[in-house]
């Protein structure tokens, strides 16, 4: 089994690589954890439509080049299905389960992702409706990935 985070943007701050390494190093014990990291497109603050589709193509196209055709990939999305930690867990072990070996979760970048990207995605996961920044995101989804498996094996994690 391994996960991979495909993520859009180079991670800069300090604080958010201490956290991610800290849950990359403690899910070791559980499965391989890949990050991989695709260059953001530079843009302006001002942006046509034509202009963000056009980003998001561009962004989208690199997470693409990532993506193995057997990698089950969960994109995160804001339109995306809401779960608890217990579910999400219950799905990542459902997918382990029925022989998903490979699965993948994309963080798009400051404009999202490209519908590309969302109809190569098996399923699309939501964090709530909250915009947060994508490189926070990708701290929040290594701890619940951590959780997910603390809870498959009945170990405790805090409520």
């Amino acid at each position: 089994m391994g996960i991979t985070i495909i993520s859009v943007g180079k991670l800069k701050e300090k604080y958010l690589k201490m956290g991610i390494e800290e849950y990359v190093k403690r899910l070791n014990g559980y499965t391989k954890m890949e990050i991989i990291e695709v260059p953001d497109e530079k843009a302006p603050e001002q942006l046509s439509d034509a202009e963000m589709e056009i980003v998001k193509k561009k962004e989208g196209e690199r997470i693409l080049a990532k993506l193995a055709p057997d990698h089950y990939v969960i994109a995160l999305a804001i339109n995306g299905k809401m779960r608890s930690s217990e579910e999400l867990s219950k799905d990542i072990e459902s997918l382990m389960t029925y022989g998903q070996s490979k699965i993948a979760f994309v963080i798009g970048g400051s404009l999202g992702l490209h519908d590309d990207v969302l109809h190569r995605a098996n399923d699309k996961l939501s964090f709530g409706k909250m915009t947060l920044p994508h490189q926070l995101m990708k701290l929040v989804l290594v701890e619940q990935v951590y959780r997910s498996f603390r809870i498959m094996k009945g170990e405790p994690y805090h409520k």
